[in-house]
């Protein structure tokens, strides 16, 4: 069985290839973490998953989604990190990877003391609003890859076996990716690929410098926007390129402005093209969610080459213990 075999990210071992992507569940109360988030995420690596990557926590105040989404943004988030890399750990064999990110304009309600911002004044393009974000200037910018970096730190800290980049689903660092909301033109601006990633490849390179060379660095990759006019597999191949070079050593590969679905679509890996075609070009793993449901849905994609690493998102959500029955020799998991 491929999906019980092991792998290696930057020389972190990880026991199978089973992944549980960051889904939010908003049960940090005022951003910090408690004993329920603990139990929530100890349940699924007792469970025996391979690595779980901790739903978006925000590097900036401003920058939230929600008042209960986790915060990384200053050091009273230490002890709840702490706490939850401790229980994780204890519960099984799951390495924790912990995923950082800036809502840029994509809010669906207000949220106290933040601000819409974006990489141009251009309504978010999947939400049902005529809002106009404020475009960041590039002192904001700069500003706010040193969150990034600040937060990151934080989590190699607490105890975390690495960290990940959000730049996919709409988020900030997606908006300055996709040509659908970047239109500026300046040297972060929508112009050319290079400039629509410097963003992105501006916060890899901070992150790195302060979690060093053996700290595993993932990116969510909101590679196309299977949208007209928006970001497409070849853009997502060549910045998959970019950001090996960059040293990231896991691409998570999903979608962008069309966040995490993709219309028309409801088979098993429905952006198994994209992470095809990346996996193809690099040669660090690749790791593809998107409508997984059963076991035997993750062992046929990575027979066919569309990943390294599988994320069982929603099945996961309801069911903690999707991993130890995938893994039940003989005893693939039908969905119920």
């Amino acid at each position: 069985m491929l999906l019980a075999q092991p792998i290696s990210v930057n020389g972190l071992a990880i026991a199978n290839r089973i992944v549980m992507p960051p889904m939010a569940t908003y049960k940090a109360a005022d951003g910090l973490i408690g004993a329920e988030l603990c139990a929530w995420y100890a349940a699924r690596a007792e469970a025996g998953t391979g690595l779980i990557i901790v739903e978006h926590s925000s590097v900036d105040a401003r920058g939230r989604v929600d008042t209960r989404q986790i915060s990384v943004a200053d050091d009273t988030a230490l002890p709840g990190l702490a706490r939850l890399a401790e229980s994780v750990h204890r519960a099984g064999p799951s390495r924790l990877f912990a995923q950082l990110n800036h809502a840029g304009s994509q809010r669906k309600k207000p949220v106290p003391d933040t601000e819409l911002v974006s990489a141009s004044a251009v309504p978010h393009p999947a939400l049902d609003t005529n809002e106009v974000p404020r475009a960041l200037t590039v002192e904001e910018i700069q500003a706010l890859v040193a969150r990034f970096a600040q937060a990151a730190a934080r989590v190699r800290q607490a105890g975390f076996d690495g960290v990940e980049i959000h730049a996919a689903h709409g988020y900030l660092l997606n908006q300055f990716y996709s040509p659908l909301t970047n239109r500026r033109s300046d040297d972060y601006g929508g112009q050319s690929l290079n400039t629509r990633l410097r963003f992105l490849l501006e916060t890899v390179e901070a992150v790195r410098r302060v979690v060093g060379r053996d700290f595993p660095l993932a990116v969510r990759l909101g590679g196309a926007d299977y949208m007209p006019g928006g970001s497409s597999i070849e853009d997502a191949v060549a910045a998959a390129h970019c950001l090996e070079q960059a040293g990231v050593d896991l691409l998570d590969i999903s979608g962008g402005m069309c966040r995490y679905t993709r219309a028309g679509h409801d088979e098993a890996g429905w952006f198994a093209d994209m992470s095809l075609a990346i996996r193809q070009a690099v040669s660090v793993p690749v790791l593809l969610t998107g409508g997984i449901q059963t076991a035997a849905q993750a062992e046929e994609l990575l027979h066919k080459g569309a990943a390294d690493l599988l994320g069982v998102g929603r099945a996961m959500l309801r069911n903690a213990a999707w991993s130890r029955d995938a893994l039940k020799p003989h005893a693939p998991l039908t969905e119920e």
